[in-house]
């Protein structure tokens, strides 16, 4: 998505116009002159697909010269819009390798057979608690929380308790003040969804949103909408000191020197996200993806992360700004489910969702 003044998250998912962004690229992605021709140009280009909030120049460049190949990042919406292309491209596949669908989507992506599984030789020990499963069909490269966020400046000021807990959001003294994202369309809504399945379980959780809903909660399409246009320390005109966002995003509205932060993540609302590369099953080369994925999980591009992205490595010796010890720290409770549950649920919740948010 994109954000103020260099802050990168990711979660909107825009399914608008998705047949026109196929095509766009699909001939993107065949636009090299030597693409399948069997060259050594072609073997030497590798085309990864990502997420919009890449930071695709720097990463070209250095992946190239980490691998020897030429490295081309091709952008594709966010989490959810980018899981969508590549199923719907497995049979021609828009790239060699993928970067950035996450936990909540990764389940369509093996049982749709669009990935082929490898293991790098070197993940770190680290990133294995984050696999997606056993046989190595995803390869985990970050990981964050999707939490509650708040304006603490503007509850001083209107002399209100800050929220603390997903139930605080349905009480009267919040009534109108929270923006959350619609979790059919938005990465970053389909985690704190799912953490309100895991926090009242899947016969309690419609009854939360309809308390939301008659509390005067604000949806937005994504987080962009959400965070820039509606919250208000989200660099625009937003009236909305409650939102939906992440445990790192107080990182970012630190001061200056670095001494205070104008937000706060609420770390009782939390749940996991986790984000993946994979190889595309039918990919033109094979070893370059292999190869990348292999610089992905090496301590260089992990060092990288924090401040790119706003997310944390996997690599438990990647280095984290010291300010995200006091501002960005990673929540001790978080409420999640087992990605098995939410590849068989997924839909379900969202049909329950849209009915509850409708009524």
């Amino acid at each position: 998505m994109t954000v103020p003044k260099g802050y990168f998250k990711h979660g909107v998912v825009f399914t608008a116009g998705i047949t026109a962004g196929l095509l766009a690229l699909t001939g993107c992605a065949g636009g090299s002159s030597d693409a399948g021709d069997g060259s050594a140009n072609s073997e030497k280009t590798v085309r990864i697909v990502t997420h919009d909030s890449f930071p695709a120049e720097d990463f070209a460049k250095a992946a190239s010269e980490a691998t020897g190949y030429t490295v081309e990042v091709v952008a594709a919406g966010d989490g959810g819009e980018l899981t969508n292309k590549l199923v719907l491209t497995k049979d021609k596949p828009i790239a060699d390798l993928f970067y950035g669908v996450d936990n909540y989507f990764a389940s369509r992506l093996v049982d749709e057979d669009v990935v082929t599984a490898y293991t790098p030789a070197g993940l770190p020990e680290s990133a294995k608690e984050f696999n997606y499963d056993d046989s190595g069909s995803l390869t985990p490269i970050d990981e964050g929380a999707v939490c509650v966020n708040i304006d603490p400046a503007w509850f001083a000021e209107k002399g209100i308790a800050e929220p603390v807990t997903y139930e605080d959001l349905t009480k009267e003294e919040y009534k109108g003040l929270t923006v959350a994202m619609d979790p059919a369309g938005s990465s970053t809504g389909m985690a704190f969804l799912a953490g309100t399945v895991s926090k009242f379980g899947e016969d309690g959780f419609a009854d939360y949103w309809k308390q939301l809903v008659a509390n005067d909660v604000r949806i937005e399409q994504g987080w962009t909408e959400a965070y820039n246009g509606q919250f208000t320390q989200g660099g625009e005109s937003g009236k909305k000191p409650i939102v939906v966002s992440y445990a790192s995003s107080p990182a970012w509205t630190v001061n200056d020197d670095e001494t205070e932060t104008s937000t706060k993540a609420l770390l009782e609302t939390c749940s996991s996200q986790v984000e993946y590369a994979g190889i595309l099953k039918g990919a033109e080369n094979v070893e370059g993806a292999k190869a990348v994925i292999d610089y992905m999980v090496s301590v260089d591009f992990q060092n990288t992360i924090a401040e790119s992205m706003y997310v944390y490595p996997v690599h438990s010796e990647a280095e984290v700004p010291e300010v995200w010890q006091k501002f960005a720290p990673k929540p001790t409770t978080r409420h999640d489910l087992s990605a098995a549950k939410i590849g068989e649920s997924r839909e379900a919740w969202l049909k329950t969702w849209s009915d509850a948010v409708a009524e």
